[in-house]
Parts: structure tokens; sequence; C-alpha cells
């Protein structure tokens, strides 16, 4: 008999096993599962899964500390589900699982393994040529178009959230996330809370927004003779109906993380112009171009991204302090919110980083 390998954190394998081969025989055969943590996440945690038919992904929460709005399991699984066949690449779908006995001791969700790399270090870029770089980033940018292009209502997703009111409801979503997740004070992110407030856009335009759109949450593969591509677009936790400029702001945030004092240490970034990335403007260029129109100024909404990470980041300090985290380097994340809220605060004054 097949010895089975100890469990990773979170992750109950024998009861997963179990679970699949009631419920979806198909995809686990005769093997004995095993699982690991894949490196990388810091929030929701994510298991690869070998043993079966086919190698398998598990998402499911991250231990301790969960606020009542985050985390979505549920809304990841469903909207993966509704891109599946479309323009924007998603992991094929097994199962939405609501079963305590099945592994996590709540809700979680199992996808297919997609192959593909994801590029969060610079050390990566040896891989590629600098044309390469350029159009995988390029692409990441018209994907974004392709799905603020899509139509929810023809996906399935007319119900997802509530467009009118999108930008209001974020800022006291995230006031609410943030005092739920108080450890220390922190007044310049109250500050930029506030000023956020104070100057909200008018919306230009509604669509499926992503919520945490980065290069470090793409795949990108390729075969043995192809130019790399985008495989599959991951993490779809905060994905709603809103204000499209939203998923650019989160985007230019990423894109210059590690000119943010620690930024490229507790948040990596593959992003390196030495290496052939185009600048973010060349980005929105090429969202632009697919999407046919242009975009509104981007201060306002690269401000709220900033904020946005920044709160993320205290809440997993919250954690990391009640010993919740799993993984090295969260000692290192409180130091990253206040430097984040000074970016936030130089992006709605108009100083260009």
């Amino acid at each position: 008999m097949t010895r089975r390998m100890p469990d990773p954190p979170g992750l109950d394998v024998a009861q997963l096993e179990a679970y699949l081969r009631r419920e979806h025989p198909g995809v686990v055969g005769d093997g004995t599962l095993s699982a690991r943590v894949i490196a990388g996440g810091r929030s929701n945690l994510t298991y690869r899964v070998d043993g079966g038919l086919r190698p398998l992904v598990v998402r499911r929460p991250p231990l301790g500390h969960v606020q009542t709005t985050a985390h979505d399991m549920a809304r990841e699984h469903r909207v993966i589900s509704a891109l599946q066949g479309s323009r924007v690449p998603v992991p094929p779908v097994v199962a939405l699982v609501d079963d305590p006995t099945a592994g996590t001791g709540g809700v979680f969700y199992v996808m297919a393994l997609v192959e593909g790399t994801v590029l969060a270090h610079p050390s990566q870029n040896t891989t590629y040529t600098a044309d390469e770089l350029r159009a995988v980033s390029l692409e990441l940018a018209t994907l974004l178009a392709e799905l603020h292009a899509i139509d929810p209502d023809q996906v399935g997703l007319t119900d997802l959230g509530r467009a009118d009111g999108y930008l209001d409801r974020q800022l006291r979503r995230w006031r609410t996330q943030l005092d739920g997740s108080r450890s220390r004070p922190v007044p310049v992110l109250d500050d930029l809370q506030d000023r956020l407030a104070e100057r909200v856009p008018t919306t230009r335009r509604s669509s499926i927004v992503h919520g945490d759109y980065r290069l470090d949450n793409v795949l990108v593969g390729r075969s043995t003779s192809s130019s790399p591509r985008i495989t599959a677009i991951l993490d779809w936790e905060m994905a709603t109906l809103g204000d499209s400029a939203v998923d650019l702001g989160m985007l230019g945030l990423y894109w210059h993380i590690r000119r943010i004092e620690g930024g490229g240490s507790v948040a990596p970034s593959a992003v390196d112009p030495a290496a052939g990335y185009p600048d973010f403007d060349e980005l929105v260029d090429a969202y632009s171009a697919r999407l046919g129109s242009s975009v509104p100024e981007l201060g306002w909404y690269r401000a709220f991204a900033a904020y946005k990470l920044a709160v993320i980041l205290e809440g997993i300090h919250f954690r990391f302090l009640g010993g919740d985290t799993v993984g090295e380097g969260f000692d290192k994340i409180g130091a990253l919110v206040t430097p984040l809220a000074d970016e936030g605060l130089a992006q709605l004054a108009g100083v260009v980083r």
C-alpha cells in the first residue's frame, strides 16, 4: 500500500480523497493523493494535489481570522465557471465543495491544474527574451480589455454585483475591513482613506472587475516551439461588477511595486524595464486599443489600489500576530502598510512615480 504523505496545513488529504472518490471518481483513479501548498499565496491557501488521473488545485480561505466579505470561494468558483470558453483564459473547474468532512472544514473548490509559471521575481526573466516579455506584458493588458468587454448578462453574471455606487461601496467595504483588522494605529492610512472619499470620480465604464489584476496572478506557459502566452488568469475572489478602471489602477500599482519602499521584498514582482517589460503607459495604450475607447485619468484609481493593498496587508499582519499564517515572510508584511499609504497620497497629489 502506498504510504500517505503528511498533510499540509489546512487540508486533510484523506478526507479530500474520500470525497472525490465518492462525488467525482473520474478525477481520482486508483492512486493515493498527496498535496502541498503552492508557494506565493498570502491570502487564500492554494494546494497542488497529485496522485489522481490529472493534477488538481484546491483553493480554500486562509486559516484563522477571516473577514466576512473576503475570501469568497463560491464567488471565485462561479466567476471561473462563467468564463469557461470565453476569450479570458481560466482554469477548468471540477467542483465547489461545501462539506465540512471533505478536507478543509469549510467551503473550498477544486480545479484542474493549468501548466504555466507565475512570474513573480526578476530572476525568472532570464527564461525569456526581451521581446517575449514585452509580448506577454501587452497580452496581459489586452486580456484585461477582453474581460471588460464581456457582457455580464451573456455569461450569467448579471447579479454578481451592482455597478451603481460601486466606488462608494468599495470605500465603505475596505474601511470596514480595516476596522476589523486593527492591531495598531496607522494614521497615514486613515488620512488616505479620508482623501479618497473626498474625491470619488464618476465612473465612465462598468464591467466585470477582477479586483486583483496583476502579472503574478496569471500563468505564463508555452509549448516547445511557440512563444510564451498567458495560459490562465487566477485569483478571482474579489471579482464583481463595477468601475473597470479599478483593475487598471491595481495593475499600475503592481507594475511599479518595486519602486515603493519595501515593495520588492513583501510583494515581489518580475517587472523590470531592463529585461524588456514596457512602461505601464504602454499597457494602458494596448488596453485602450483593444477596448476601442480611452481611459479616465488614473491617479485616483492607483491611489485606491495602494489603499486596498495596504488594508489587505494590515489584515495579513493581524493574522500573523495571531499565529494564523502559513509560510515565511509574514513578519515583514506590516512594514509595507505605511509606504503604500504614502504612495496613495502621492498618486492623489499627481506625483508621477
